[in-house]
């Protein structure tokens, strides 16, 4: 396996490991691990560095960075998603944050911006405000195209470039979740299963690719429910359009499985998830080589 970039002129805010040839139709991404965190960012912010990691999906990619053994791709974001969030809209966006008048275009009003969790997020998932004043509404576009934009471009191309190649496509967008849901969300307070699979209720992959991945985690002993609490953020929605030949998957791992949360650190248990979420990268793997779902 070669873990060289799936391009040569990655970004500093990418990291893209890569088989030395891709064999399977899969694309693998994790988002919301990225942990290079800008220290005019800390700076800035009323929290302290661990308390901004709050909204990270720590290890996420490592996890998952089997993919290239299998014949896949992996795409990882290096910037914190408390920073930006590749998962939105490009806008998605608070105008209470920003000191200046918001783009005409911007999406002011989902759910996702009325909880503080937008493309620049005002809270961590905690519910604690991050900045300790407006941000310059130049901010928007400088951290779009430092982060937002590179990102999805790169996803863009390793989609297309496998759709091109196969004729087809399955994107799986890798995640973890608090093990109790926070005040931002809708279970609060309440414990969580171990793995969430969000296909929008069907809309965005083909069935028995999810079938797959849920048994091979409920095979290991897992729980697994689908799309509650989580059905796919934006890239699954985006990506998910089967009729055309590209499918997705959004995984949650509760993090309880694999770390501390409060130290954000990884516990004993670390290598055996990463042991089963290969496991479901390879199960993955061998049933788009049997079968083609276009």
């Amino acid at each position: 396996m070669d873990s060289t970039p799936f391009a040569a002129d990655d970004s500093p805010v990418l990291t893209v490991l890569a088989p030395a040839d891709q064999s399977v139709p899969l694309v693998f991404a994790s988002p919301h691990s990225g942990r290079d965190y800008p220290a005019a960012f800390v700076a800035a912010s009323r929290l302290d560095p661990a308390a901004l990691r709050r909204s990270e999906d720590s290890f996420v990619d490592e996890l998952f960075a089997a993919a290239p053994r299998h014949g896949a791709p992996l795409l990882a974001a290096n910037f914190p998603r408390a920073f930006c969030d590749p998962n939105r809209e490009a806008y998605e966006l608070d105008p209470s944050m920003f000191d200046g008048a918001l783009p005409v275009h911007a999406n002011s009003r989902s759910p996702r911006v009325a909880a503080g969790l937008g493309t620049i997020a005002r809270v961590v998932a905690s519910g604690a405000e991050i900045y300790r004043g407006k941000l310059p509404v130049a901010e928007i576009e400088r951290r779009l195209n430092l982060c937002y934009r590179p990102y999805h471009q790169r996803l863009r191309e390793m989609v297309e470039a496998t759709r091109r190649r196969f004729g087809w496509s399955v994107l799986v967008d890798c995640h973890s979740m608090p093990s109790v849901g926070g005040p931002m969300d809708h279970d609060v307070g309440l414990s969580r299963v171990d793995v969430v699979l969000g296909d929008c209720f069907g809309a965005a992959c083909a069935g028995p690719l999810v079938d797959a991945v849920e048994e091979v985690y409920r095979s290991r002993g897992y729980r697994v429910v689908r799309n509650t609490p989580y059905a796919g953020g934006y890239t699954t929605r985006h990506f998910g359009q089967p009729r055309t030949g590209s499918h997705a998957l959004q995984i949650e791992l509760n993090r309880s499985l694999y770390m501390d949360e409060a130290a954000h650190a990884r516990s004993a248990d670390f290598a055996r998830l990463a042991a089963d979420c290969e496991a479901v990268i390879a199960a993955l793997a061998g049933l788009v080589r049997e079968r083609a779902f276009p």
